[in-house]
């Protein structure tokens, strides 16, 4: 089979549309692979321009393995979303280096439409969206333009690509409305997919907090069923530390250790929580959680600890309460790993420690919090390195430090003083959207605190930070510290219109995540639960999307075929009395050929009427886009039409 030959004005207009595509992937590529796709890009246009040969199989195979083999040594053989997307990148730009026919334009194409698809595996939030539409535009309309047998106006072909996608708007909405959700995702998540993903992490180490407190990314969002509690008691429980090697804290995972006994005391706070993925298996609750959701469970200290990792954007609700009694007994195991501290190490701490010995628990920790407040500790996000004993240099030397440092020193501290102790890490406070009337909870509202147990009253919440620098829990981190420029902009209060942008922004992005990235399969049952009635199963949902499906095609169809049949006013009927001569010898206009493009064609067959042929053209033209024309000039053409006469051979 012979494939129509395209010029290089088609080939100009399949590499400005796979530049879109490669420019909106430029994040997700390494530099190189970049680089490459322009540089081959830039080579097919020059073999067109200046009739270079095509590269021929010997020269095709090595470049192809070179990139393979590039592709492999950048992720290190790891073969996932990453890797895939440059190899298939690389891949489509490679094609052009044999693109000659319309077959091998189409085939491009599609590719691109893919790589356009894949830009979701990355991120899927409006900007996402809006970015998809101009290489999607652009695909469509070179699609149409290689269709058509000569280029047409640039603006002409955008405007009849972005009325195609309009047309195509009533079906997407069906499918995305009515195609059976699949719980789960249709297939594996590749295992790089989640190397970009950063929040609070299971451990903790001096610097760690301080670290995450300049991402300005979004840790999760909260929606209360009644009145939105105090900033002062926002404190968003994570992982629980209790063991402590040198400078690092971490998780106790004991099978020994049984569930904390928990007894509420007055109103309960109902909430519900959109966490972002973090690639964990914590979810974030308010301090103290009384109910999780199903797809979690309550670890022996209150932390909520998911079935899975949180890799993509889950929704859950839950319940808390404020007041509270927790684990007014304290078993062997626990206290011992509760006042678990290394002897030798931090000799100045543990002297202070033992000097407070003789007085009552809260009386303890009174000293401790005191320590903190009559000195000159401060509260920054630049604190200085610490290297050896460094409890010891925090409080006795440096007295600079993040909520990390006040908290670590603190709980241990208490350890060497005889009071149980630990350390909660999660998140504090939370900035009101007015917009939806629902709190942001940034990664940079990252915090760490301690719980110490007393006698008869349990597990209590300390935060040693509230002693240092009380703005940093009333007012949130801005408040809080003099070195402003280390925060996100969107965090900063000499920033308004920044912030009151961003919260806008923040508003539609919550929709978004609710309403379209949220519509799951609970969603959808609901949704047609309430559209029809009464409860569909699967097989219902898939009738009813062939169904609907079937009724925007008979729609469409029905006014397609108006049109095609809607009756002919005059000019029309002398024009088309005029095609049906030129039929007689194979001539008829091409799709989208105008009528002078036509006429050229047809003088170049019949150049005896080259005169009259252009002239009925004209006037065809004249009429056909006037508002209403008179009556002399369609008996002007009738008269024109009449002179034009074929012999038939």
């Amino acid at each position: 089979m012979k494939y129509k030959q395209l010029s290089i004005q088609h080939l100009q207009w399949l590499l400005f549309s796979l530049a879109i595509v490669l420019a909106t992937h430029s994040n997700n590529l390494p530099i190189w692979v970049t680089v490459a796709c322009a540089g081959l890009g830039t080579w097919r246009y020059y073999m067109s321009k200046k009739r270079w040969a095509m590269p021929n199989i010997w020269l095709l195979v090595p470049i192809t393995i070179v990139m393979c083999l590039g592709v492999a040594l950048s992720f290190n053989g790891n073969f996932g979303r990453d890797a895939s997307l440059c190899l298939l990148m690389l891949m489509c730009a490679m094609k052009l280096l044999e693109t000659k026919t319309l077959r091998d334009y189409m085939l491009v194409i599609v590719l691109a439409y893919f790589l356009v698809g894949s830009l979701f595996l990355f991120n899927q939030n409006i900007a996402t969206f809006m970015l998809s539409l101009l290489p999607l535009m652009a695909l469509t309309a070179t699609l149409i333009q290689i269709s058509l047998n000569q280029p047409y106006h640039a603006l002409f072909v955008f405007k009849l690509a972005g009325k195609m996608l309009l047309q195509a708007l009533p079906l997407m909405l069906i499918l995305f409305v009515l195609f059976p959700r699949i719980p789960g995702p249709l297939w594996g998540i590749p295992r790089d997919a989640n190397s970009g993903m950063t929040g609070l992490g299971d451990s903790l180490e001096l610097g760690n907090i301080s670290n995450l407190t300049k991402n300005s990314s979004v840790a999760f969002r909260v929606q209360f069923k009644g009145n939105i509690p105090p900033a002062n008691q926002l404190y968003w429980r994570g992982p629980v530390l209790w063991l402590q090697n040198k400078n690092l804290w971490l998780m106790n995972s004991s099978a020994a250790l049984k569930q904390e006994v928990l007894k509420v005391q007055g109103d309960a706070t109902d909430y519900t929580i959109t966490l972002e993925p973090h690639n964990r298996l914590w979810l974030l609750l308010l301090d103290m959680p009384n109910r999780v959701p199903s797809e979690a469970k309550l670890s022996h200290d209150y932390s909520a600890v998911a079935n899975q990792p949180v890799r993509s954007r889950i929704r859950y609700s839950a319940t808390s309460y404020h007041q509270y009694q927790l684990s007014p007994t304290l078993n062997a195991l626990e206290r011992k790993m509760a006042l678990q501290i290394r002897a030798d190490e931090n000799p100045k701490t543990i002297a202070l420690a033992k000097s407070w010995s003789h007085l009552k628990q809260e009386q303890i920790i009174q000293q401790a919090l005191n320590l903190f407040h009559q000195n000159n500790f401060i509260y920054t996000l630049r604190p200085p390195i610490l290297q050896e004993h460094v409890i010891d240099q925090f409080l006795f030397t440096t007295q600079k430090g993040f909520c990390e440092h006040y908290a670590s020193s603190f709980v241990y501290l208490m350890r060497a003083a005889g009071v149980p102790a630990r350390i909660v890490t999660g998140y504090q406070g939370g900035e009101l959207n007015p917009n939806g009337r629902y709190l942001i909870v940034r990664q940079s509202d990252a915090h760490a605190w301690a719980e110490v147990w007393l006698a008869d009253k349990g597990w209590v919440r300390i935060d040693p930070t509230a002693a240092v620098s009380p703005e940093r829990i009333e007012q949130g981190i801005s408040d809080a510290i003099s070195e402003t420029d280390e925060l996100p902009l969107v965090v900063r209060r000499e920033y308004p219109w920044i912030k009151k942008a961003y919260l806008g922004w923040d508003s539609l992005n919550n929709g978004w995540n609710q309403w379209i990235l949220g519509y799951d399969n609970q969603k959808q049952l609901d949704f047609l639960k309430k559209l029809s009635g009464k409860d569909l199963n699967m097989g219902d949902i898939i009738i009813w999307m062939i169904a609907a499906t079937l009724f925007v095609i008979l729609i469409t169809a029905g006014i397609v075929l108006r049109k095609s049949t809607r009756k002919l006013n005059p000019t029309q009927q002398l024009y088309q009395r005029y095609l049906k001569q030129l039929n007689t010898i194979g001539l008829q206009p091409h799709t989208g050929e105008g009528a002078l493009d036509f006429a050229k064609r047809v003088a170049q067959a019949l150049p005896a009427q080259e005169t009259l042929i252009m002239q009925i053209a004209t006037h065809y033209n004249a009429m056909l886009y006037s508002k209403q024309p008179t009556a002399n000039a369609i008996e002007t053409l009738k008269t024109l039409i009449l002179e034009f006469n074929i012999k038939k051979p």
